[in-house]
């Protein structure tokens, strides 16, 4: 299978929504003119580079404002953004590692194989962030919000997470081991293939409606998690030490066979 970035898999689906509403609109008998005349306009104005901020040239400090700046490929270990705002700024393949980027605000940025590991990020704005393939092993992040962040094969291994919001995130792949992940809301993520197994957790942790497809939770204590039900536990992979709460079963696929 061919792996593709995740800014060109974006693209993709883009396209393809437009092809569907072209489709519809001809089904329908309608006018295309003017439908085609707003994709390409539409399509303009996704491709459109980012509006400079006014701190763009500026050195990292505390409360930057960098939203929609490239700092694309640099290395900026051990800075201090706290309060900083990021928002829709470019850092792919950036190394923050060890920053401390607190309350930050990084609502819509690229972080595509980008690096935070070890940042202190304690409430921090991470929502519908683009991070494919980045490292944010043992970030401490506890109470920051990810909703709607696209994290796919991500490493989230020994971080803080501690209350953190991933409601309605794309968490594919994503490895949580040996994380903290107490008081965690997953509702509506997708957590097709990521690892739990090995996650430390006390309390309850919100799946709702979440995609457990091949989810790994061997060994979990789940007796008191919320949102759970028997469809999302026959998708998921556990084994006979995996606890679940009162009036789920283990399904008769468990354990799992891994690739």
């Amino acid at each position: 299978m061919t792996n593709h970035t995740g800014r060109a898999r974006t693209h993709s689906f883009r396209a393809w929504a437009s092809l569907d509403r072209i489709k519809a609109a001809r089904h329908a008998g309608l006018p295309l003119a003017g439908l085609c005349a707003g994709l390409v306009l539409a399509g303009l104005s996704g491709t459109a580079g980012p509006v400079a901020a006014a701190d763009c040239e500026a050195t990292p400090n505390a409360g930057i404002d960098w939203s929609g700046c490239s700092k694309a490929n640099l290395m900026l270990p051990s800075s201090t953004l706290t309060k900083a705002v990021l928002a829709g700024a470019n850092l792919s393949a950036t190394d923050l590692g060890s920053s401390d980027l607190t309350e930050a605000n990084l609502e819509k940025a690229t972080l595509i194989r980008a690096s935070l590991s070890g940042a202190t990020a304690g409430k921090a704005n991470f929502s519908r962030i683009e991070a494919y393939r980045s490292n944010f092993s043992g970030i401490k992040a506890a109470g920051a919000s990810f909703a709607g962040a696209e994290l796919q094969r991500t490493n989230l291994t020994e971080a803080d997470l501690t209350g953190a919001d991933f409601s309605k995130a794309e968490l594919s792949r994503v490895n949580f081991s040996k994380s903290t992940i107490t008081g965690t809301r997953f509702s509506l993520a997708n957590l097709a293939r990521a690892k739990l197994t090995g996650a430390i957790f006390t309390g309850p942790i919100a799946f709702d409606e979440a995609f457990l497809f091949l989810t790994r939770v061997e060994g979990l204590d789940l007796s008191a998690a919320t949102g759970l039900k028997q469809e999302q536990i026959a998708l998921a992979c556990g084994d006979g030490k995996t606890k679940l709460p009162p009036g789920l079963t283990p399904p008769p696929t468990w354990p799992c066979k891994h690739d």
